[in-house]
């Protein structure tokens, strides 16, 4: 509860901070610089309540530090974070708590433009794979949860090069090129254990649509005399108006003896009321062969922003596997 009570002081302060702008010049969400150096400091926060039939857990789950900044071509990112910092959970009648204190790299990279339509990276970074993928952090994303496709497919992590193109023009189109033949960056905060990854995207965008398509093979590490070859493929659509915003994903993966995922998707659409208030409802399925474990998922949400990099998300979710019914509620703060 101190640490609860912690964070409602801390974003206390920011907010106040936030109200005097033009005496400190410092915007919530927008980092601070360092002096007249290519620094931006800045880092987010999320805190959650998970409610099950037999179970409820606290947690605070995020605490990240971001360094960025950017000269003549060059920028970069530095992202640290503690990842389940505090978890209290009650179970019946009985409660546990648990203290994660390792801090993970989650993303460190150099962006190299070569001009405005080549651009390259070195270093970890999101896989750019899909829609989901690319906003993982609880403020910036629509939902407190993510869908089981983005966690079960691929990499959410690439640690290697990466290269786009981006052709500008009534429409854009953009290629995408993934490389890694190394060990990862903190391998051990990633969803797959990985030392090579290899990948393709592309994605047209007309208006307010925008399709792309993903391929992609990377070797799971399971030990360190056993591995395996997975490929993936990952077809994603996002339509967004002022009011209107639908995605979806469709994916499957397999080895080289058949599908280990016969299939893994979601449907999402939502409205914004107003810019502050958001109404989402997804539909999610899946079918694991290699752990002969499938689901059907429907959830309602609701996302309220005071202010943008500030979100308070609640959502139920109903599956066909009933044990996994939940009631989450979020609240996140990007400073």
């Amino acid at each position: 509860m101190k640490i609860f009570l912690l964070f409602i002081c801390l974003f206390a302060a920011l907010l106040a901070q936030d109200s005097q702008t033009e005496k400190n010049e410092y915007t919530l969400g927008e980092g601070v610089q360092v002096g007249t150096l290519p620094l931006y400091l800045g880092g987010y926060f999320s805190v959650d309540y998970t409610k099950k039939q037999n179970s409820e857990r606290y947690r605070i789950d995020d605490i990240a530090f971001l360094a960025y900044g950017d000269y003549n071509k060059f920028s970069y990112l530095l992202e640290m974070e503690y990842k389940e910092f505090y978890t209290y959970t009650n179970f019946n009648t009985t409660h546990t708590i648990e203290r994660d204190t390792r801090l993970h790299t989650e993303r460190l990279y150099i962006d190299y433009t070569v001009n405005e339509n080549f651009m390259l990276r070195g270093g970890k970074y999101y896989s750019p794979i899909g829609f989901w993928n690319l906003l993982p952090i609880n403020v910036l994303r629509d939902t407190t949860s993510y869908p089981v496709s983005t966690r079960i497919l691929f990499p959410k992590f690439t640690t290697g090069l990466y290269a786009s193109y981006n052709q500008y023009s009534d429409n854009e189109l953009q290629i995408d090129i993934i490389l890694q033949h190394n060990n990862d960056i903190d391998a051990n905060y990633n969803n797959y254990i990985t030392d090579e990854h290899y990948g393709a995207g592309v994605s047209y965008a007309h208006n307010d649509l925008k399709l792309k398509l993903n391929i992609g093979m990377f070797d799971n590490v399971v030990s360190d005399t056993l591995s395996t070859h997975l490929y993936y493929a990952v077809a994603s659509l996002q339509y967004d108006t002022e009011h209107y915003k639908i995605t979806s994903e469709f994916g499957t993966q397999r080895n080289s003896k058949g599908f280990t995922t016969k299939y893994a998707a979601y449907l999402q659409g939502g409205y914004r009321f107003s810019d502050k208030h958001l109404g989402i409802v997804r539909l999610e399925s899946y079918s694991q062969t290699d752990t002969n474990r499938k689901d059907n998922i429907a959830i309602v949400g609701y996302t309220y922003r005071p202010l943008y990099p500030v979100a308070f998300k609640a959502e139920y979710q109903f599956h066909s596997l009933h044990d996994e019914n939940q009631f989450l509620f979020s609240w996140s703060v990007l400073f």
